[in-house]
């Protein structure tokens, strides 16, 4: 026999069951329902399960109100049951798995079993959790006594798994032998490894240039809008509001529900508390990856959500909410590629809308997390130890103890110094260096606003300079000018002179004087041997005087005095 899928609605006078049965013979079906229970058969469709029908929460009656139809379109039957009670909510009506359940066992093994839970069930209904598991001094145990094996999994249930995976093991757990390892030693080996691998430059890094976080945590998940909705109905009908109707289950989800196995846990009081403080610290995980990603999965969000939750990656077994804020603050700031105290708060408080929304919405994120390690190998052996459990035992789970329970985390607080490894003072040794840098990027500033202008001022003194320089040029190259026409005076008088002294000085010295300076210096020494021997008149020697005279007045250059002199010299000799 087929199980067919099957949902359940309801308003205020009527339960309406849908199921679908495209391949059903529509001629043949029966339909019975008594009180809580309902039973549905077309062949080749049976909707029981050992025994019994689905398990409702809640009574319906048989009073001649009741309706079936069915869509030859879609192959679905429509049953409207009347409420025994009109105006009765009932809970629960999208745990499908829990509804399949049967309300007894006929085995002999599972009813001892099935009447402790029963009893735990009750007793856990009476009991008001605190939330934290009370410590007990430790008693050292003689080797001899201590058990083979150690416990973990969902609700420490399990044991030996992993020695007969051990080729998957590295991949799925941080833990090397979690079988032999007590679950103190785990912690300890924890803290350890969280310890070596924290980086601070990665972190200051993020803390600084956090533009990508500051874009990822602008994202809305669903579970935001419904939360608004849910607290906006309270406030009209001022009472809680189920948020059932706030969330919807797509028709995989439903599928997935259905193939669930259901079965009762045998838990008892720390368990039971290992198994809600290991749900916060599974959320805590999915929503970080859930918010970094946008929604998005990708080929790392199987390793996010394992990575970040102790639970699942080091079979830690909390004992109260804080140890598990501190324990996913840790990893989140060592593992992941953003690794920033914001996402740790944000998921704080999607965590705690997510409980308060519910077992609804936690159901949703579960099934969403085994998706996730279904699809991704081999983390599908967490489905077997942890995600498969919880989405069974959450649906059977009390809504007033996840509210209680989102109460207990809303109330939690978590700061950086929580976290053990010295953040505050590393961001304030971070801020003086980087307003040392700021202070000296701004003299660096100042002194590059400077440079233009001393640059500009070199620039004008060597425009003065050059023009100082070709002001001197100009200046020697009037001087040139004058001295050349100096010169041409001072050699028009010179020839003068040698036309008045040709014959005597020819005679004597057998050699013309001419412009040129050595060559008059040349004649004039041979003039000094010379002249004592000649015989030249007194009057000669006086017009000659005369006329050098008025030479050296005309002449300012050196080489003219000079040249005066040498003849004045002569002269006179």
């Amino acid at each position: 026999m087929i199980t067919p899928a099957f949902e359940l609605s309801q308003d205020p006078d009527f339960l309406t069951i849908i199921i679908k049965v495209p391949y059903a013979r529509v001629s043949e079906f029966d339909v019975y329902f008594e009180g809580e229970d309902f039973k549905f058969y077309a062949k080749p469709y049976f909707l029981r399960q050992v025994g019994e029908g689905l398990t409702l929460p809640g009574r319906i009656v048989e009073d001649g109100r009741e309706k079936a139809s069915y869509d030859t379109d879609k192959g679905t039957f429509t049953i409207q049951l009347p409420k025994e009670i009109p105006g009765q909510y009932f809970e629960g009506l999208d745990m499908l798995t829990s509804l399949l359940a049967p309300k007894k066992s006929r085995s002999a093994k599972p009813l001892v079993e099935e009447i402790a839970a029963s009893a735990d069930l009750s007793e856990e209904e009476e009991e008001e959790f605190d939330w934290e598991i009370e410590q007990t001094p430790y008693n050292e145990i003689a080797e001899s006594t201590l058990p083979p094996r150690y416990c973990y999994g969902f609700g420490n249930l399990r044991s030996g798994v992993f020695q007969r995976l051990q080729d998957e093991l590295s991949d799925v757990i941080d833990i090397k032998d979690p079988d032999q390892t007590p679950v103190d030693e785990r912690r300890r080996q924890r803290l350890a490894a969280e310890a070596a691998k924290f980086d601070p430059d990665h972190y200051l890094a993020d803390f600084f240039e956090d533009e990508a976080i500051q874009h990822v945590l602008k994202y809305k998940p669903w579970w935001i809008d419904a939360h608004k909705k849910m607290i906006a109905l309270q406030r009209e009908s001022h009472q809680e509001h189920d948020a059932q109707t706030l969330v919807v289950f797509s028709e995989e989800e439903r599928e997935q529900m259905r193939k669930f196995t259901n079965k009762s846990y045998l838990l008892d009081k720390r368990s039971r508390h290992h198994v809600y403080l290991g749900l916060i610290d599974i959320l805590l995980a999915y929503c970080y990856e859930i918010c970094v990603n946008e929604g998005d999965k990708n080929v790392e969000s199987s390793w996010n959500i394992r990575k970040l939750s102790a639970t699942l990656c080091w079979l830690e077994s909390f004992t109260s909410i804080h140890d598990v804020l501190v324990s996913f603050g840790r990893r989140v700031l060592c593992y992941p590629l953003h690794r920033h105290f914001g996402l740790v708060t944000r998921a704080f408080n999607d965590t705690v809308m997510i409980l308060q929304l519910g077992k609804a919405a936690v159901l949703k994120c579960l099934l969403d997390i085994h998706k996730i390690f279904r699809e991704n190998d081999p983390a599908y052996i967490l489905n077997d130890l942890f995600i498969t459990d919880y989405c069974i035992w959450i649906q059977k789970t009390k809504s007033k103890k996840l509210a209680a329970l989102s109460d207990s985390l809303q109330k939690a607080t978590l700061a950086k110094s929580h976290i053990g490894f010295e953040l505050e003072e590393l961001e304030a040794a971070a801020v003086l260096v980087q307003e040392e840098e700021n202070v000296l990027k701004a003299a660096g500033t100042v002194s590059e606003q400077q440079l233009p202008s001393s640059e500009s001022e070199t620039s004008d003194s060597e425009e003065s300079s050059s023009t100082s320089s070709s002001e001197t040029e100009g200046s020697d190259s009037d001087e040139q000018e004058s001295s050349t026409s100096e010169d041409g005076k001072i050699n028009s008088l010179q020839s003068t002179l040698q036309e008045e002294r040709t014959a005597p000085l020819t005679d004597c010295n057998g050699l013309r004087q001419g412009t040129n300076t050595s060559a008059t210096e040349v004649s004039d020494e041979k003039s000094r041997v010379s002249l004592p021997s000649t015989s030249v008149p007194g009057k000669l020697i006086e017009e000659l005087e005369k006329q050098m005279q008025t030479a050296i007045r005309l002449s300012e250059q050196p080489e003219g005095l000079a040249t005066a002199n040498c003849i004045l010299k002569e002269q006179e000799e």
